[in-house]
């Protein structure tokens, strides 16, 4: 069995959501590791030198060697700490749920970005799409993953789609402020409603 990593750093920032996955996933985990928060508006040379190519949070840092971007952190995570599993070991529903997780970055991360950044007609554009790519998500999952019995996307407990959708949680409540309109609704999207609900309730995701 190889040796554990003996020092974990996370740098991050507390508004950002791709570094709250991270924070999510090595909370459970159960790893113990150092939180470098850093500032967005200005990063600091550190930082820079770990993530030279795209200069942003989230880097965690293992044993001095960084790793970046969030996506590829959460399977580093669930590669080095085994337990408990964040994919299925099935390799097709292991496929599936990378193929919804892409889906988060590419089809419900852009148009949140341009409701947050647009206004009028823009944000409205913005508004439809993401509604329209959220329940694109709940009907697949629901199809492909989900099986009942559980709170979770995953089951009993939350696996790697539970830990993208809960850390955005905040950010959605956010962003339907922003807005003045409700993204998501659970008359339309139940099951991706009820299964981010249940995430942020953990105990050990609320605890610091």
């Amino acid at each position: 069995m190889a040796d554990q990593p003996k020092e974990v750093k996370l740098y991050g920032n507390e508004f950002g959501g791709y570094a709250t996955m991270v924070h999510s996933a090595l909370k459970l985990k159960g790893v113990a590791y150092e939180y470098v928060k850093e500032d967005l508006q200005n990063k600091s040379e550190e930082l820079l030198r770990l993530n030279p190519v795209y200069k942003k949070v989230p880097v965690l840092v293992v044993d001095g060697e960084p790793i970046a971007e969030s996506l590829v952190i959460l399977q580093y995570i669930d590669d080095v700490w085994k337990n408990p599993p964040l994919l299925p070991e099935d390799p097709y529903k292991r496929a599936k749920v990378q193929f919804w997780a892409d889906y988060v970055y590419h089809k419900l991360a852009p148009p949140a970005s341009g409701i947050r950044r647009s206004e009028g007609d823009a944000r409205k554009k913005a508004e439809e799409e993401f509604v329209a790519n959220l329940i694109t998500m709940e009907d697949g999952i629901r199809e492909e993953l989900w099986s009942a019995g559980g709170s979770f996307i995953n089951g009993e407990k939350p696996g790697l789609l539970d830990v993208i959708m809960g850390s955005c949680y905040k950010g959605l409540k956010y962003l339907e402020d922003v807005a003045g309109v409700k993204l998501a609704e659970k008359d339309r999207t139940p099951l991706l409603c009820s299964c981010m609900e249940a995430f942020v309730e953990l105990d050990v995701v609320k605890r610091p």
